[in-house]
Protein backbone atom coordinates (compact mmCIF):
# COMPACT_ATOMS: atom_id res chain seq x y z
CA UNK A 1 0.00 0.00 0.00
CA UNK A 2 1.16 3.84 -0.75
CA UNK A 3 2.31 5.72 2.07
CA UNK A 4 1.54 10.03 2.16
CA UNK A 5 -1.70 11.47 2.56
CA UNK A 6 -4.87 10.45 1.65
CA UNK A 7 -4.94 11.44 -1.83
CA UNK A 8 -2.34 8.75 -2.56
CA UNK A 9 -4.50 6.14 -1.10
CA UNK A 10 -6.29 4.60 -4.07
CA UNK A 11 -9.34 2.85 -1.76
CA UNK A 12 -10.17 0.95 1.29
CA UNK A 13 -11.14 -2.41 2.26
CA UNK A 14 -14.29 -2.78 4.09
CA UNK A 15 -13.90 -6.00 5.75
CA UNK A 16 -17.47 -5.67 7.75
CA UNK A 17 -19.12 -8.57 8.43
CA UNK A 18 -18.01 -10.82 5.66
CA UNK A 19 -14.95 -12.29 7.95
CA UNK A 20 -17.98 -13.34 10.42
CA UNK A 21 -20.31 -14.97 7.67
CA UNK A 22 -19.60 -18.41 5.94
CA UNK A 23 -22.60 -17.09 3.81
CA UNK A 24 -22.27 -13.74 2.02
CA UNK A 25 -24.27 -13.60 -0.42
CA UNK A 26 -27.20 -14.80 2.04
CA UNK A 27 -26.18 -11.91 4.07
CA UNK A 28 -25.80 -9.49 1.57
CA UNK A 29 -29.81 -11.03 0.67
CA UNK A 30 -30.90 -10.48 4.30
CA UNK A 31 -29.47 -6.88 4.19
CA UNK A 32 -31.02 -5.84 0.82
CA UNK A 33 -34.48 -7.00 2.47
CA UNK A 34 -33.69 -4.92 5.04
CA UNK A 35 -32.78 -2.17 3.22
CA UNK A 36 -36.36 -2.39 0.75
CA UNK A 37 -38.25 -2.89 3.93
CA UNK A 38 -36.75 0.32 5.78
CA UNK A 39 -37.31 2.76 2.42
CA UNK A 40 -40.73 1.48 1.99
CA UNK A 41 -41.65 1.74 5.70
CA UNK A 42 -40.41 4.83 6.49
CA UNK A 43 -42.20 6.93 2.42
CA UNK A 44 -45.40 5.35 3.28
CA UNK A 45 -45.36 6.98 7.21
CA UNK A 46 -44.52 10.30 4.62
CA UNK A 47 -47.24 9.65 2.18
CA UNK A 48 -50.06 8.85 5.03
CA UNK A 49 -49.02 12.26 6.84
CA UNK A 50 -48.71 14.58 3.63
CA UNK A 51 -51.88 12.64 1.93
CA UNK A 52 -53.79 13.52 5.59
CA UNK A 53 -55.11 16.93 6.52
CA UNK A 54 -55.53 15.36 9.85
CA UNK A 55 -51.50 15.10 10.35
CA UNK A 56 -50.79 17.81 9.32
CA UNK A 57 -49.29 18.84 12.94
CA UNK A 58 -45.79 19.88 14.13
CA UNK A 59 -45.67 16.60 15.65
CA UNK A 60 -46.08 14.42 12.32
CA UNK A 61 -43.81 17.22 10.18
CA UNK A 62 -40.77 16.22 12.73
CA UNK A 63 -41.96 12.58 12.31
CA UNK A 64 -42.23 12.76 8.11
CA UNK A 65 -38.55 14.77 8.52
CA UNK A 66 -37.19 11.58 10.49
CA UNK A 67 -38.73 9.03 8.17
CA UNK A 68 -36.57 11.23 5.58
CA UNK A 69 -33.62 11.11 7.47
CA UNK A 70 -33.77 7.74 8.02
CA UNK A 71 -34.08 6.27 4.27
CA UNK A 72 -31.03 8.88 3.62
CA UNK A 73 -29.50 7.33 6.64
CA UNK A 74 -30.01 3.85 5.69
CA UNK A 75 -28.62 4.41 1.93
CA UNK A 76 -25.50 5.66 3.16
CA UNK A 77 -23.95 2.20 4.41
CA UNK A 78 -26.21 -0.77 3.22
CA UNK A 79 -25.98 -0.06 -0.45
CA UNK A 80 -22.21 -0.32 -0.80
CA UNK A 81 -22.04 -3.21 1.96
CA UNK A 82 -24.78 -5.43 -0.06
CA UNK A 83 -22.95 -4.82 -3.39
CA UNK A 84 -19.31 -5.41 -1.53
CA UNK A 85 -20.77 -8.87 -0.24
CA UNK A 86 -22.21 -9.82 -3.40
CA UNK A 87 -19.28 -9.37 -5.79
CA UNK A 88 -16.72 -9.94 -3.26
CA UNK A 89 -14.91 -7.02 -3.93
CA UNK A 90 -15.20 -5.65 -0.26
CA UNK A 91 -13.50 -1.92 -1.81
CA UNK A 92 -14.55 1.56 -1.63
CA UNK A 93 -12.45 4.71 -3.04
CA UNK A 94 -11.13 7.40 -1.23
CA UNK A 95 -13.52 9.34 -2.23
CA UNK A 96 -16.39 7.16 -1.61
CA UNK A 97 -14.97 6.63 1.91
CA UNK A 98 -14.98 10.14 2.70
CA UNK A 99 -18.07 10.84 0.92
CA UNK A 100 -19.75 8.09 3.13
CA UNK A 101 -18.43 9.58 6.36
CA UNK A 102 -20.07 12.62 5.72
CA UNK A 103 -23.32 11.80 5.11
CA UNK A 104 -23.35 9.20 8.03
CA UNK A 105 -22.23 11.89 10.06
CA UNK A 106 -25.00 14.26 8.84
CA UNK A 107 -28.05 11.51 9.01
CA UNK A 108 -26.77 10.23 12.17
CA UNK A 109 -26.40 13.33 13.96
CA UNK A 110 -30.04 14.89 12.22
CA UNK A 111 -31.84 11.85 13.62
CA UNK A 112 -30.75 12.49 17.15
CA UNK A 113 -31.45 16.23 17.03
CA UNK A 114 -35.28 15.72 15.24
CA UNK A 115 -35.58 13.13 18.37
CA UNK A 116 -34.66 15.90 20.45
CA UNK A 117 -37.14 18.47 18.96
CA UNK A 118 -39.92 15.98 18.68
CA UNK A 119 -39.16 15.37 22.29
CA UNK A 120 -39.42 19.44 23.40
CA UNK A 121 -42.30 19.16 20.82
CA UNK A 122 -44.23 16.85 23.16
CA UNK A 123 -43.05 18.47 26.05
CA UNK A 124 -44.95 21.62 25.53
CA UNK A 125 -48.34 19.95 23.64
CA UNK A 126 -48.41 17.82 27.08
CA UNK A 127 -47.18 20.51 30.14
CA UNK A 128 -48.38 23.77 28.46
CA UNK A 129 -50.98 22.70 26.13
CA UNK A 130 -52.87 26.28 25.83
CA UNK A 131 -49.56 27.64 24.38
CA UNK A 132 -48.72 24.98 22.12
CA UNK A 133 -50.37 26.51 19.01
CA UNK A 134 -48.40 30.13 19.48
CA UNK A 135 -45.16 27.77 20.61
CA UNK A 136 -44.81 25.11 18.39
CA UNK A 137 -45.66 27.37 15.23
CA UNK A 138 -45.40 26.10 11.24
CA UNK A 139 -42.90 28.70 10.66
CA UNK A 140 -40.65 27.88 13.94
CA UNK A 141 -40.67 24.21 12.78
CA UNK A 142 -39.60 24.93 9.27
CA UNK A 143 -36.92 27.54 10.91
CA UNK A 144 -35.71 24.46 13.59
CA UNK A 145 -35.23 21.42 10.71
CA UNK A 146 -33.51 24.38 8.84
CA UNK A 147 -31.59 25.09 11.38
CA UNK A 148 -30.51 21.76 11.80
CA UNK A 149 -29.33 20.60 8.69
CA UNK A 150 -26.56 23.40 8.61
CA UNK A 151 -25.81 22.41 12.11
CA UNK A 152 -25.36 18.69 11.26
CA UNK A 153 -23.81 19.37 7.49
CA UNK A 154 -20.96 21.95 9.29
CA UNK A 155 -20.29 19.56 11.85
CA UNK A 156 -20.07 16.43 9.29
CA UNK A 157 -17.70 18.61 7.22
CA UNK A 158 -14.98 19.71 9.95
CA UNK A 159 -14.91 15.83 10.37
CA UNK A 160 -14.71 15.36 7.35
CA UNK A 161 -11.91 17.73 6.52
CA UNK A 162 -9.91 16.60 9.82
CA UNK A 163 -9.59 12.93 8.40
CA UNK A 164 -8.63 14.41 4.90
CA UNK A 165 -5.43 15.93 5.70
CA UNK A 166 -4.43 12.54 7.89
CA UNK A 167 -1.33 10.05 6.29
CA UNK A 168 -2.27 6.16 6.68
CA UNK A 169 0.16 4.11 6.47
CA UNK A 170 0.42 -0.14 7.38
CA UNK A 171 -2.93 -1.17 6.30
CA UNK A 172 -5.99 -0.23 4.29
CA UNK A 173 -7.98 -2.69 5.85
CA UNK A 174 -11.11 -1.36 7.77
CA UNK A 175 -12.94 -3.61 10.23
CA UNK A 176 -16.21 -1.83 9.84
CA UNK A 177 -18.81 -2.46 7.23
CA UNK A 178 -18.94 1.71 6.32
CA UNK A 179 -16.52 4.43 6.64
CA UNK A 180 -16.76 5.40 10.38
CA UNK A 181 -14.46 8.11 12.20
CA UNK A 182 -13.02 5.37 15.14
CA UNK A 183 -11.88 2.52 12.69
CA UNK A 184 -10.25 5.24 10.30
CA UNK A 185 -8.37 7.00 13.10
CA UNK A 186 -6.98 3.49 13.90
CA UNK A 187 -5.70 2.92 10.54
CA UNK A 188 -3.89 6.47 10.42
CA UNK A 189 0.17 7.15 11.31
CA UNK A 190 -0.72 10.77 11.62
CA UNK A 191 -1.16 12.49 14.72
CA UNK A 192 -4.85 12.49 15.29
CA UNK A 193 -5.03 14.58 18.75
CA UNK A 194 -6.97 17.35 16.46
CA UNK A 195 -9.52 15.06 15.62
CA UNK A 196 -10.12 13.18 18.84
CA UNK A 197 -9.95 16.51 20.24
CA UNK A 198 -12.90 17.16 18.21
CA UNK A 199 -14.74 14.57 18.67
CA UNK A 200 -14.69 14.71 22.69
CA UNK A 201 -15.70 18.27 22.67
CA UNK A 202 -17.84 19.48 19.59
CA UNK A 203 -18.99 15.70 18.77
CA UNK A 204 -19.83 15.18 22.25
CA UNK A 205 -21.65 18.48 22.84
CA UNK A 206 -23.94 17.34 19.60
CA UNK A 207 -24.62 14.41 20.69
CA UNK A 208 -25.12 14.08 24.38
CA UNK A 209 -26.94 17.56 24.21
CA UNK A 210 -30.15 16.13 22.65
CA UNK A 211 -30.00 13.24 25.31
CA UNK A 212 -29.77 15.29 27.63
CA UNK A 213 -32.70 17.32 26.46
CA UNK A 214 -34.72 14.25 25.60
CA UNK A 215 -34.40 13.03 29.52
CA UNK A 216 -35.60 16.15 30.58
CA UNK A 217 -38.14 16.64 28.22
CA UNK A 218 -39.69 13.52 29.76
CA UNK A 219 -38.96 14.30 33.01
CA UNK A 220 -40.97 16.66 33.29
CA UNK A 221 -43.42 15.16 31.24
CA UNK A 222 -43.81 12.43 33.32
CA UNK A 223 -43.86 14.81 36.55
CA UNK A 224 -46.90 16.21 34.90
CA UNK A 225 -48.73 13.11 33.78
CA UNK A 226 -48.81 12.17 37.55
CA UNK A 227 -50.54 15.21 38.23
CA UNK A 228 -53.51 13.87 36.21
CA UNK A 229 -56.31 12.56 38.64
CA UNK A 230 -58.21 10.89 35.39
CA UNK A 231 -56.92 7.56 34.53
CA UNK A 232 -58.20 8.04 30.82
CA UNK A 233 -56.28 10.92 30.79
CA UNK A 234 -53.09 9.23 32.16
CA UNK A 235 -53.34 6.50 29.67
CA UNK A 236 -53.71 9.09 26.47
CA UNK A 237 -50.64 11.31 27.47
CA UNK A 238 -48.33 8.27 27.88
CA UNK A 239 -49.79 6.72 24.33
CA UNK A 240 -48.67 10.43 22.85
CA UNK A 241 -44.77 9.65 24.18
CA UNK A 242 -44.81 6.14 23.60
CA UNK A 243 -44.04 5.82 20.28
CA UNK A 244 -40.93 8.53 20.53
CA UNK A 245 -39.64 6.96 23.84
CA UNK A 246 -39.32 3.71 21.88
CA UNK A 247 -37.62 4.98 19.07
CA UNK A 248 -35.45 7.51 21.38
CA UNK A 249 -34.17 3.98 23.80
CA UNK A 250 -33.68 2.41 21.05
CA UNK A 251 -31.64 4.78 18.53
CA UNK A 252 -29.19 5.82 21.94
CA UNK A 253 -29.20 2.52 23.74
CA UNK A 254 -27.49 0.91 20.28
CA UNK A 255 -25.20 4.02 19.64
CA UNK A 256 -24.16 4.42 23.06
CA UNK A 257 -22.99 0.84 23.37
CA UNK A 258 -20.20 1.32 20.13
CA UNK A 259 -19.40 5.36 21.22
CA UNK A 260 -19.43 5.62 24.88
CA UNK A 261 -18.57 2.53 26.33
CA UNK A 262 -15.30 1.27 27.95
CA UNK A 263 -12.35 0.85 24.94
CA UNK A 264 -11.54 -2.36 26.55
CA UNK A 265 -14.39 -3.42 25.72
CA UNK A 266 -14.46 -3.44 21.75
CA UNK A 267 -14.11 -5.87 19.30
CA UNK A 268 -14.29 -5.30 15.84
CA UNK A 269 -16.67 -7.70 14.94
CA UNK A 270 -18.94 -6.65 18.10
CA UNK A 271 -18.52 -3.05 17.43
CA UNK A 272 -19.96 -3.55 13.59
CA UNK A 273 -22.84 -5.90 14.97
CA UNK A 274 -23.66 -2.84 17.34
CA UNK A 275 -23.41 -0.51 14.62
CA UNK A 276 -26.34 -2.81 12.58
CA UNK A 277 -28.56 -1.97 15.25
CA UNK A 278 -28.78 1.80 14.88
CA UNK A 279 -27.96 2.33 10.87
CA UNK A 280 -30.24 -0.66 9.80
CA UNK A 281 -32.33 -1.69 12.37
CA UNK A 282 -33.90 1.01 14.13
CA UNK A 283 -34.87 2.84 10.80
CA UNK A 284 -36.94 -0.18 9.79
CA UNK A 285 -38.05 -0.62 13.31
CA UNK A 286 -39.54 3.11 13.40
CA UNK A 287 -42.41 3.01 11.19
CA UNK A 288 -43.77 0.22 12.52
CA UNK A 289 -43.17 1.18 16.05
CA UNK A 290 -45.37 4.41 14.68
CA UNK A 291 -47.88 2.64 12.32
CA UNK A 292 -48.59 -0.03 15.52
CA UNK A 293 -48.56 2.36 18.61
CA UNK A 294 -50.30 5.21 16.88
CA UNK A 295 -53.74 5.27 15.85
CA UNK A 296 -53.68 8.20 13.45
CA UNK A 297 -50.56 7.22 11.47
CA UNK A 298 -52.25 3.51 11.35
CA UNK A 299 -55.69 5.10 10.12
CA UNK A 300 -53.52 6.88 7.56
CA UNK A 301 -51.16 4.56 6.69
CA UNK A 302 -54.89 2.18 5.79
CA UNK A 303 -56.25 5.31 3.48
CA UNK A 304 -52.69 5.52 1.89
CA UNK A 305 -52.88 1.78 0.81
CA UNK A 306 -56.17 1.85 -0.07
CA UNK A 307 -55.76 4.26 -2.42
Amino acid sequence: MERGNLTAIREFVLLGLSDSSAHPHLLALLFLCMYLVTVLGNALIILAISGDTRLHSPMYFFLSNLAFVDICFISTTVPKMVVNLLTDTLTISREGCLAQLFFFISFVNMDSLLLCVMAYDRYVAICHPLHYATTVSPQLCLRLVAGLWVVTCLHALLHTMLMARLSFCASNVIHHFFCDLNPLLQLSCSDVSLNIMVILTVGSLLALTPLACILTSYGLIFCTILKVTSTQGRQRAFSTCSCHLSVVVLFYGTAITVYFSPTSSHTPQGDALSAVMYTTVTPMLNPFIYSLRSRDVKEALQKTLCM
